[in-house]
């Protein structure tokens, strides 16, 4: 594939990322989810609203990031071999993963405290004993780099058993029909361990997101067959048009139509979440469905229409990995600072995302210039 048609997947990405910080944002200010830092009350028109933008976000920006970081392994993999492949992922994933651990996420907790935003039992030195004589990893939003780390070990260990050579043989991109089979799939596997264990759930000490992992994974494993058979470029317009058309129809009249039926207005969203329910069963087949349809409609758009960069674009294509890293003291930072600011709460939201994202983006692009730093992100 030609440098020049690589600029939209960096394009999608970015975009991607911003979406991370307005979804932890949009907790901040009433929108349902977990989160360091919350502002109540917020009205019902807000808590509506900005839970409607994380619910739709969450089913597919994630497995878009996966999509892409498995993209680009195959190729890194034949380039360096087992080895060093393993060497450049423990270094560009495994030293932020432990420097956020160890160093941002500790430390992220003194301004809340000052703040009143967090009761801890003790001072704030006896909570740094206490966390540091505990093992945890994958705090925050790193979770997302221990998946990745994992997915990669498995994957060399899948070439070292396989030893595949590169064909030039290639598949054609998946039908409609496959597609649908997939979203199925991982939507059922996604029901089946909701029964037990809901959204929102995590397997500590590791923050496993076991309710969303079969996405993840197929999103990776389907990254990995995409490159090999060069689908980004072979899609065809049509089928980023049909699949984002079905995307908005999933989501502007099937999702309000379902969370109706299934007692959402009322309040009643746990049987969503999980359990043995109707209302989680269709939710899993919803949110991966739509997840499939914004995977592929998007990766088409950005092709056709975004495939280009501006110096401010490429900036914030080469900052996104340290941005995605480093954006949760921002966002907790700024929304303290600005916490007695009394505005509308969605007003609020929109005007702090004005100058988050970008001030993310800054840091990211300022840190990521520091000695030793541009090699590992």
């Amino acid at each position: 594939m030609a440098k020049n048609r690589l600029l939209f997947i960096d394009n999608l990405r970015t975009a991607m990322i911003v979406l991370v910080i307005l979804v932890h944002l949009s907790v901040t200010y009433g929108g349902e989810g977990a989160w360091f830092y919350k502002e109540r009350p917020a009205d019902m028109l807000t808590i509506t609203a900005l839970s409607f933008f994380i619910a739709v976000t969450q089913c597919y920006f994630m497995g878009v990031l996966f999509f892409l970081a498995a993209y680009f392994t195959p190729s890194s993999y034949d380039r360096k071999g087992p080895r060093r492949f393993l060497r450049d992922r423990l270094l560009r994933l495994g030293i932020p993963l432990l420097v956020y651990e160890f160093v941002i996420h500790p430390l992220q907790a003194y301004p809340l405290i000052k703040a009143g935003a967090l009761d801890i039992d003790g001072s704030f030195g006896e909570m740094l004993a206490g966390y540091y004589t505990s093992f945890h990893l994958g705090s925050g939003p790193l979770w997302f780099v221990e998946i990745l780390l994992v997915f990669s070990f498995v994957y060399v260990g899948y070439r070292l058993l396989r030893n595949d050579p590169p064909t030039s043989e290639q598949k054609a991109p998946p039908g409609s029909l496959t597609l649908i089979a997939l979203a199925a799939g991982m939507g059922l596997a996604n029901f089946l361990v909701r029964v037990r264990l809901p959204v929102a759930w995590s397997l500590d000490p590791l923050r496993l997101q076991l309710p969303f992992v079969s996405q993840y994974a197929c999103m990776f494993g389907l990254g990995i067959v995409a490159c090999r058979n060069d689908w980004l470029a072979r899609m065809s317009r049509a089928t980023g048009r049909r699949w984002l058309a079905l995307a908005a129809v999933l989501i502007f009249v099937i999702f309000p139509l379902l969370f109706t039926l299934g007692g959402a207005l009322e309040g009643d969203v746990g049987k969503f979440l999980g359990g043995f329910h109707w209302q989680a069963f269709a939710y899993a087949m919803w949110e991966q469905l739509v997840g499939v349809a914004m995977i592929v409609g998007l990766t088409v758009l950005f092709r056709e229409h975004l495939n280009r960069q501006g110096s401010l674009a490429k900036e914030a294509a080469g900052a996104g990995y340290a941005t995605y890293i480093l954006h949760t003291p921002v966002v907790i930072l700024v929304t303290l600072a600005v916490r007695d600011v009394e505005l509308y709460p969605l007003l609020k939201f929109a005007l702090v995302a004005l100058v988050m994202v970008p001030l993310c983006f800054a840091l990211g692009a300022a840190v990521r210039r520091l000695p030793v730093a541009r090699r590992i992100l």
